[in-house]
């Protein structure tokens, strides 16, 4: 093998290798509800992600039409630890709402994101 194959070889390899890190962060696959949808006033949020998640470092923050952050209950993790629930205590009054999430998936990768949708009258 000529060098330059076995230096396009090694750099093709370290590339692959580079990129599979890349994607093992766990990443958002959806929402319930989903984001910019306008909905009935839910009860809880249901986040799935494409890997699973450490509950212990993972949490969901929202707010709601008037800025105000709005009570949750604590998070389970569901669907072999890939969805994380998060009951909504109260009532949500109509308007747009501001779902900011973090996760540590279970490989140590750090994800964070935000949606939104919006509560029907």
């Amino acid at each position: 093998m000529s060098p330059t194959i076995r230096i396009l070889s090694v750099t093709a390899l370290a590339s692959i290798a580079l990129a599979g890190q890349a994607f093992a962060h766990a990443h958002l696959k959806s929402s319930e509800p989903a984001d910019k949808a306008a909905v009935a006033a839910p009860t809880e949020l249901d986040l799935t992600f494409t890997e699973e998640v450490n509950l212990k470092f993972s949490g969901v923050a929202m707010t709601g039409p008037d800025k105000q952050q709005i009570k949750l209950g604590e998070g389970m993790l569901m669907e072999g630890n890939k969805e994380l629930m998060v009951p909504v205590s109260g009532k949500l009054a109509p308007g747009s709402y501001t779902v900011d999430w973090y996760v540590l998936s279970t490989d140590g990768h750090k994800s964070n994101g935000t949606f939104s949708f919006t509560v029907n009258p």
